[in-house]
């Protein structure tokens, strides 16, 4: 009862909070009455998805679920107002501007450089065969079951929309499993150690496997050339960048520390954070990789300056403040209407659950006898933007039409909304099963 209570309470407030803001965007902004300056609907948006996503996490903290999935949901629920308003409050292309991708984009590379602030590379080298064993089989199988339930289902799209569904489905985001496991205060555990170290790894693999699959239906074949300088840079520029890094940033830590000016500290790690991700972009790599080695380099560096706080406490800010309109933005680009075809809904539960399945199957990898299969299986399952980039070129490159694509947003949207609730109940269930804790 006291649960209802504060869903109702809380539903009522979202009601009161976002939908005059909502109103105002539609009146106002979209229309340009009264804004001269070009930032102003930037702001309005700002306004609108931290609103939505400090809400949306009350309310399903309030319910034991992670705030993540509640900014997810969120997002949702503003980027569909056009269909349950009759159309009233549609916002055109206020949240597809580059600038909010552009904070989103921010958002999820401060996300990963805190989580790399929060691992430790000897502790990550530890668990450093589990996670290659899971990379490699959460890539592999993913990909063949994708390729076969394409050619049983779907079999006039062709051998190119086969494979690229197959490949479509190698993808593993980071960011949601990331973000469940900081909320539920677990980035120490052995299993998140073998995820985020197979993540990393699963990126690079992906990154090879989408050019080999580009190569081939632009081309109809791919040189060897390609793929192994592909997997040289890609492993090189982690192994190099980590190496230096490790060398030169206490170095730097040393001398920043007996500078007088304000904020260094906070402004050094970024600097690192920024040059890391633009490196990363450089050779092929999402940025996130390169943010997550900076924070992994960043993480033993002692910035002796009694006047300012450790770093993970100055990025804190930035994080509450730019991590949401990530999770919110993700939840804004899922159109609903697409779930109203039931080719597309049949085609998108095939592909779903031989995603999920692929997925679970990597937990076979883990050689830690202290970690749970399970859990590291789970916590692979998000496909979330990484999937939906892997789409995009599919689309891109025609080789994927309009129902092949909102089946593939349906697997992305559901592998996105559910890894966070069953991460969270198999963490509570090996906890249990280890004495941890008594109760969920």
């Amino acid at each position: 009862m006291k649960i209802k209570k504060e869903f109702l309470a809380v539903i009522s407030i979202l009601l009161l909070a976002v939908v005059p803001i909502i109103s105002f965007a539609n009146t106002e902004a979209m229309q340009g009455a009264g804004h001269s300056d070009p930032i102003a609907p930037v702001i309005l948006a700002l306004i609108i998805i931290l609103l939505a996503a400090k809400i949306g996490g009350e309310l399903f903290e309030k319910i034991n679920q992670p705030a993540v999935l509640g900014e997810l949901i969120s997002g949702m629920v503003i980027g569909n107002l056009f269909l349950f308003s009759g159309g009233i409050f549609d916002f055109g292309q206020m949240f597809e501007s580059e600038s909010i991708n552009m904070l989103a984009g921010l958002g999820v590379m401060i996300l990963l450089f805190q989580v790399g602030l929060e691992s430790n590379i000897k502790e990550l080298m530890r668990v450093g065969i589990s996670s290659l064993s899971v990379a490699i089989i959460g890539v592999v199988v993913p990909l063949i079951l994708g390729y076969y339930i394409c050619v049983l289902i779907i079999p006039e799209a062709g051998f190119n929309a086969h494979l690229f569904v197959g490949a479509t489905l190698t993808a593993t985001s980071v960011g949601i499993t990331a973000r469940v496991l900081k909320d539920l205060d677990k980035l120490r555990t052995p299993e998140a150690k073998i995820i985020l170290g197979a993540a990393v790894i699963d990126d690079i693999l992906g990154l090879i496997i989408l050019s080999i699959v580009s190569g081939i239906i632009i081309s109809g074949s791919v040189s060897v050339g390609t793929v192994v300088y592909t997997s040289i840079t890609s492993f090189a520029f982690l192994f190099i960048s980590i190496i230096i890094g490790l060398k030169a940033a206490p170095l730097i830590g040393k001398k920043v520390s007996g500078m007088k000016v304000e904020g260094m500290k906070i402004v050094t790690a970024f600097l690192f954070l920024f040059t890391m991700a633009y490196l990363a972009d450089m050779i092929g790599l999402a940025m996130i990789v390169g943010a997550f080695a900076a924070g992994l380099i960043l993480d033993d560096v002692s910035f002796v300056n009694k006047k300012e706080h450790h770093i993970e406490v100055l990025v804190k800010p930035l994080y509450c403040i730019f991590v949401p309109v990530f999770f919110v933005l993700m939840g804004i680009q899922v159109k609903l209407d697409v779930f109203l075809d039931p080719k597309i809904i049949a085609i998108a539960l095939a592909i779903t659950v031989v995603s999920v399945i692929g997925k679970q199957l990597c937990g076979i990898g883990v050689r830690c006898k202290n970690a749970s299969k399970l859990v590291v299986g789970i916590g692979m399952i998000s496909r979330g933007e990484v999937g939906l980039i892997f789409a995009g070129v599919g689309k891109g490159l025609g080789v994927i039409d309009d129902s092949l694509f909102g089946a593939i947003v349906i697997m992305v949207i559901l592998t996105t909304l559910i890894t966070p609730p069953l991460l969270k109940w198999s963490i509570a269930r090996n906890d249990r099963k280890l004495g941890l804790s008594k109760t969920e």
